[in-house]
């Protein structure tokens, strides 16, 4: 029997609303928010906000699927080995919610290409950024916004998923991506123009293999100088990525029950 797509949405958050509320998942539909970066953390955090009821989502990332993805990116498998990486995460989402508008944006967010994102019109954003420059630039730019930022700090190296937490930056320990940004922060003389909350571990293990391909530079380096691979597994990168969700969710259902008290 075929049904409407208003019927559809309903449908499928059935179970969501029954904890959460009618009015939660109407603030939820109606809520602009921006991941930049869906690779290990990003992608599974889109997910996860497209299957708790955001229905404006924009998806900004300027990788294609490589065969390195395959151990942990939501959207990577044989078959999409080549293809850009929102578009693939695109059509994964619009499949879970057909009425979703989400855009995909094959682009990296920079200094030069800030301008190009209109961070001031979205109520979320999420940080899932590798890049220690690009981060900084998002960080300092999304602060100077009314939007709520969410942000990774390194999620590779990490294997143990009950050491992940929240805090909000400037207390945060333990992870060496979130003492680069401070100490980048500080020499640039530009902090962030206020407090945030960031998902992070203070686990950080060592490489145990040798890698073939040392050509990626990520964000996840504790020294952030070297060209380095670093180690990672799809479960701590994911439920990096649902906390960061999770953070959203709780956002706004909290809002709405201090306005009802």
């Amino acid at each position: 029997m075929n049904r409407s797509a208003g019927n559809m949405t309903e449908d499928i958050f059935q179970r969501t609303e029954l904890l959460v509320g009618a009015e939660v998942m109407r603030r939820l539909a109606s809520t602009n928010v921006i991941v930049f970066g869906v690779g290990g953390v990003g992608s599974w955090c889109a997910e996860a906000l497209v299957r708790s009821g955001i229905s404006h989502l924009t998806i900004v990332d300027s990788d294609c699927v490589a065969v390195s993805n395959l151990n942990r990116q939501l959207m990577a498998t044989t078959k999409t080995i080549g293809r850009s990486k929102v578009e693939v995460l695109r059509e994964r989402l619009l499949d879970i919610n057909p009425a979703a508008s989400i855009k995909a944006v094959q682009k990296i967010y920079t200094k030069e290409t800030a301008s190009d994102f209109s961070l001031d019109t979205y109520d979320y954003i999420i940080d899932a950024i590798d890049s220690l420059e690009h981060k900084a630039n998002l960080i300092r730019h999304t602060c100077r916004t009314d939007a709520v930022l969410f942000s990774s700090m390194g999620a590779a190296l990490k294997m143990n998923p009950l050491k992940i937490d929240v805090s909000e930056f400037w207390k945060v320990r333990g992870c060496p991506l979130a003492a680069a940004l401070r100490r980048k922060f500080k020499k640039q003389g530009e902090l962030p123009a206020h407090k945030f909350k960031c998902v992070y571990s203070e686990e950080l293990l060592e490489n145990r293999g040798v890698s073939a391909d040392m050509e990626d530079c990520s964000g996840d380096n504790p020294d952030f100088h070297k060209v380095r691979t670093n180690g990672t597994v799809v479960h701590a990168v994911a439920t990096f990525g649902f906390v960061l969700a999770g953070l959203v969710v709780q956002d706004l259902y909290g809002k709405i029950e201090a306005a009802s008290v």
